[in-house]
């Protein structure tokens, strides 16, 4: 499981970008704060700052012309299988909304992404 640096979504294959929408659909709902070495700094912020992100991968699918859940774009909403929040606080947008996702991180995810023949 990864993020991948948000810089990248709008570059992203079709296999990854709709796998990271998977992925980040599974950390709001009840992958939330189960450990995962490459994702975990994740959990030291609001959920929100994680749906934030996700609006990201999920605008990018609509970009494509592809028809994620709307419900997706409800910050509350964790899945079907997950409660939703009854309240989240939203929390001001920063860029990058996670600053682990720095110049290193940047060239991690290239690294990743060249090992599996995809260039960016």
């Amino acid at each position: 499981m990864r993020l991948w640096h948000q810089s990248l979504i709008s570059s992203l294959p079709r296999q990854q970008l709709l796998g990271q929408h998977r992925e980040v659909a599974a950390l709001r709902g009840n992958g939330w704060g189960r450990p995962h070495a490459t994702v975990n700094y994740v959990f030291q912020y609001s959920p929100y700052k994680l749906y934030q992100f996700h609006l990201i991968v999920l605008n990018e699918m609509l970009r494509r012309g592809y028809h994620p859940n709307q419900t997706w774009f409800t910050a509350e909403y964790r899945g079907t299988s997950c409660p939703a929040y009854s309240q989240l606080q939203a929390v001001a947008l920063t860029s990058p909304i996670y600053p682990e996702h720095n110049a290193a991180y940047l060239k991690e995810c290239l690294d990743n992404l060249a090992a599996k023949g995809i260039t960016l």
